[in-house]
């Protein structure tokens, strides 16, 4: 990488640097519990190789690359299931014209829409997040339109319904895996510096500069530094006009920039800052680059800030609801089908457990116990009495192991989470869900909201029967701050990356899954 600090210090030469050197400090002190540290000196920059220019060159032609993989990935599931439906079936290999349509249809539906929806931009495949369920719409897309196209077009029973519905089964585990290993290996190639994303030219402050690329390490995303510009301080005790020599230093940088062609050009320093950033961006204006503001650290905590636009207002958005309107009422109406039918399939078994539980021991068969649902609303939970005491004061002693509380047909309840049963009539009543995480008594929430930081933040969703934390054998007693900590990390993670696929794998994992049974009181 040619690469060389521009300083507008007319009187100090450029020095030449190295981002590598920056690299290796800073992977070098990460998880010691130092802070990174990196002055101007630790740079010195190479010239330009060969290998850079490959890297470089090599983005312009991943967009086909994966293009062309997806296609000959979705033609080979098309034909394998074809194949290997005649031949199970019929005893031979089929009609190829037909299985050469049929795959050439599927293909061109499934790299049309991945077009449409911008996938085979670079950016996509820097980072497996997201990757595997984007791939499963597209597919998904991809089938419905095909069904509909044959169906308009009256040629249904020109294929194979059978080879259809195999290309489709087929193809979910094919495409992901396919899509994961593209995904690895870009990503890989452009960490190691074989493939360029973007190339890039710093200009700030040096301890905002410094700052920024310790913080995110642009060469992991692909990122070339093709120059670094310093901006002078403001100290006006050390420079007569302060303004004068802003001017210097960004007509310097500007100069600069136009000679290297860079791609983007990123503005570190504070936002705070904002007639030194409007100097910056007037400067750049004139020059066909993209110009970023480098995120200030407040965005470092949160994974998706988005600019959203409302009229003439333009914002940064750091967090929104944790489900969208469309989202909630599908989740909500798959809760409402699914407690139903489950309440009218069980109601059999939660009459024989209600009998059982009143020959065990005195009581009422219900327990109900305040929780805290959606936004800390509280109501009152239904589960099967499973103890002696049905305590709901502000102080409550969980049930631990061999708890002389707990009843025989209770132990064997909580066991198999069958005193979980008439939680589904808070679902139906819309109190909780099938899915999310699970209410705590407000006497321990209470309790941990005030060790655990952001621990309210589970309430940003409706509590549920079983959760993700559950199926990872996080359940039972949380006598240490530290199991409620894991308990509630796992919490957030659900908020974070809920989806429809997830509700339905944990729910299969609750029932299937040895883990969902672990540490059960």
């Amino acid at each position: 990488m040619a690469l060389a600090v521009t300083s507008g210090e007319g009187a100090r030469a450029a020095r030449p640097v190295s981002f590598r050197a920056v690299r290796s400090a800073a992977s070098g002190k990460r998880g010691s519990g130092e802070p990174v540290m990196m002055s101007v000196n630790d740079l010195n920059y190479a010239a330009a190789t060969a290998a850079d220019e490959r890297a470089n060159a090599w983005r312009h032609w991943i967009g086909l690359v994966t293009a062309l993989t997806d296609a000959v990935v979705v033609v080979a599931i098309v034909c394998i299931a074809s194949v290997a439906y005649h031949l199970e079936a019929y005893g031979h290999f089929g009609n190829a014209q037909i299985s050469l349509e049929l795959a050439t249809m599927v293909t061109a539906i499934f790299v049309f829409t991945n077009v449409m929806r911008g996938r085979y931009q670079l950016s996509n495949y820097l980072s497996t997040k997201g990757q595997i369920a984007s791939a499963f719409t597209v597919w998904n897309v991809t089938m419905v339109a095909f069904i509909a196209f044959v169906f308009l077009a009256k040629i249904v029973d020109h294929y194979s319904r059978a080879v259809v519905l195999v290309t489709y089964l087929t193809g979910i585990p094919l495409i992901t895996l396919a899509r994961s290993g593209i995904v690895r290996t870009i990503s890989i190639a452009s960490k190691t510096g074989r493939i360029t994303s973007e190339r890039v030219f710093l200009i700030g402050r040096e301890a905002d500069v410094m700052s920024f690329v310790s913080r995110h390490q642009p060469w992991n995303i692909g990122f070339v530094i093709t120059d670094v510009a310093f901006l002078r301080s403001n100290d006006s005790r050390r420079i007569n006009d302060p303004a004068a020599a802003l001017a210097a230093d960004l007509a310097t940088a500007a100069a600069r920039c136009r000679q290297l062609r860079p791609d983007a050009v990123f503005i570190a320093m504070p936002w705070s800052e904002q007639e030194t950033i409007d100097a910056c961006i007037d400067a750049f204006m004139n020059l066909p680059v993209a110009i970023h503001l480098a995120p200030e650290r407040i965005m470092d905590r949160f994974d998706n800030p988005h600019i959203v636009r409302i009229g003439s207002l333009a914002s940064l958005r750091l967090t929104r609801p944790a489900l969208s309107v469309v989202e909630v009422a599908a989740k909500r109406a798959f809760d409402t089908i699914a407690s139903v039918a489950a309440l009218v399939l069980l109601l059999p078994l939660l009459l024989i457990i209600a009998a059982l539980i009143k020959l065990d021991s005195p009581g009422p068969v219900l327990f109900m116990q305040r929780r805290y649902g959606f936004n800390q609303q509280p109501f009152r939970i239904f589960k099967f009495r499973t103890m002696t005491t049905t305590d709901d004061g502000d102080t409550i002693r969980q049930a631990t192991r061999n708890d002389p509380r707990i009843t025989r047909i209770g132990r064997f309840l909580r066991r198999y989470n069958l005193d979980e049963l008439p939680q589904l009539l808070n679902v139906l009543a819309g109190q909780m869900s099938l899915v999310g995480p699970r209410p705590h008594a407000l006497a321990h929430d209470h309790e941990f909201q005030r060790k655990i930081a952001l621990y309210a933040r589970r309430h940003n969703v409706k509590p549920g029967i079983t959760g993700w934390a559950q199926v990872n054998g996080l359940r039972g007693e949380t006598d240490t701050d530290e199991k409620m900590a894991k308990r509630i990390a796992c919490d957030h993670w659900y908020i974070d990356n809920w989806s429809f696929w997830l509700d339905l794998a944990i729910l299969l994992r609750t029932v299937f899954s040895r883990r969902a049974y672990r540490n059960a009181q």
